[in-house]
């Protein structure tokens, strides 16, 4: 066999240079330490949204603001209790005086009837008997105690505008229009007369 090289393990002739053993392969650097005072987070537990998604059905809970439909229905339920009595008193007006004079004093008596149960139920207690059933309570300004006795009737005081003799249930239905727009669309689910109070809440307690 004809090469130049010699066989491995052969001892070179006198004279010649040792060649240099084969270099050994690199070895891969080592991974850098761990930084011992770093502790890696546990995993998530089973079921929990990922970072930065809240949970699903944690946007609408106790604490949280009341949305649109909860408190359409408190205010039905209200105005179911608050409107037998004020057929009952409107009958009576009717009977006693003219249709225009009925007209008139019926409006009277039905802003003071919604004022005052708004009034003094919601500065009292912070709920109606509407806000009871739906689990809703309002709140003031500072976010926990109940709202103060003016406070609770500027945030109600579209009620009064049906004094005027049938203007005033366009003007009604147009701020119930207006306060629905605000409840949809505020963050806070404050709406144009809740603003108008100093910044009153209804608020979800159950």
């Amino acid at each position: 066999m004809s090469s130049t090289e010699p066989p491995a393990g052969s001892v070179p002739p006198p004279g010649e240079p040792t060649p240099p053993p084969p270099a050994a392969p690199a070895a891969s650097a080592p991974p850098p330490p761990a930084n011992p005072g770093t502790v890696p987070p546990p995993p998530p537990p089973a079921g929990a949204a990922a970072p930065g998604y809240a949970a699903p059905g944690a946007a609408y809970g106790p604490g949280s603001p009341g949305n649109l439909l909860d408190r359409f229905l408190a205010r039905l339920i209200d105005g179911v209790i608050i409107g037998i009595v004020y057929v009952i008193l409107y009958s009576i007006l009717l009977s006693a005086t003219s249709y225009f004079l009925a007209v008139f004093l019926s409006g009277v008596v039905g802003a003071v009837l919604y004022l005052g149960y708004f009034g003094y139920l919601e500065s009292e207690r912070g709920q109606t008997f509407g806000k009871q059933v739906m689990k809703l309570k309002t709140v003031g300004p500072d976010g926990h105690s109940n709202p103060t006795m003016n406070e609770a009737i500027k945030r109600n005081i579209w009620y009064a505008f049906g004094v005027v003799p049938f203007l005033g249930g366009l003007a009604e239905l147009a701020s119930a229009i207006l306060i629905a727009i605000g409840i949809n669309s505020d963050p806070q689910r404050q709406h144009w007369f809740d603003k108008f109070a100093g910044g009153t809440k209804v608020l979800k307690v159950g």
